[in-house]
Formats: structure tokens, C-alpha cells, sequence
């Protein structure tokens, strides 16, 4: 199980994501919109490094629901390698079944 502080941190930033999201994506379109002046650009810049740096989307990381487990997780599931195993092995995964050939 990860330390509850580090849970606790990535859902603090999946809360600064969505509360960013928006202005984050209106400023990276004044940066990207070629008919802007460079100085709007220029000075949509310098408000998108005035964000939290944990309101990019880029810093958030994927963590099992059940363990907190950061590496080795299953996107469809959103569980860890090793309970997707557990729970498959007991039959809770409609559909999931073990390879065999």
C-alpha cells in the first residue's frame, strides 16, 4: 500500500487539473495562434508560467484504486498488474479469463 500522503497528493493535483483546465487551454491557444502579436503571445506565456506547476496534466500519474501502486496499472481496470491478477484468478472479471494454448 503507498503512503496515504502520496495518494493524497495525486488527488490534489487531479484537482488542480480540472480546476486549471480551462484557462490552461485558452492561454496554450493565444501561444499557438500564429495571427496573435507576439507580444499576446509573449504575454499569454508568461500567464501559463504563472499556473500551478501541478496544473499540468503532464505531472499527474496513474495509480492503482486499491493499493495506491504506481507502476504496473491497468488503465482499463485502473488496478495494479498484481490485483488484476488476484481478482482475475477469482473469477470477478466478467470475461477475463487466463491465456491458455
Amino acid at each position: 500500500m503507498a503512503k496515504l500522503a502520496l495518494i493524497n497528493r495525486e488527488a490534489k493535483r487531479a484537482k488542480l487539473v480540472e480546476k486549471f483546465a480551462a484557462k490552461r487551454a485558452a492561454l496554450k491557444a493565444v501561444i499557438g495562434d500564429q495571427s496573435k502579436s507576439e507580444e499576446e503571445r509573449y504575454a499569454a506565456r508568461l500567464d501559463l508560467q504563472q499556473l500551478p506547476r501541478n496544473s499540468a496534466p503532464s505531472r499527474q500519474r496513474k495509480r492503482c484504486v486499491l493499493t495506491g501502486r504506481p507502476r504496473g496499472v491497468y488503465r482499463k481496470f485502473g488496478l495494479a498488474r498484481s490485483k488484476v491478477r488476484e481478482i482475475a484468478m477469482r473469477g470477478e472479471i466478467p470475461g477475463l479469463v487466463k491465456a491458455s494454448w
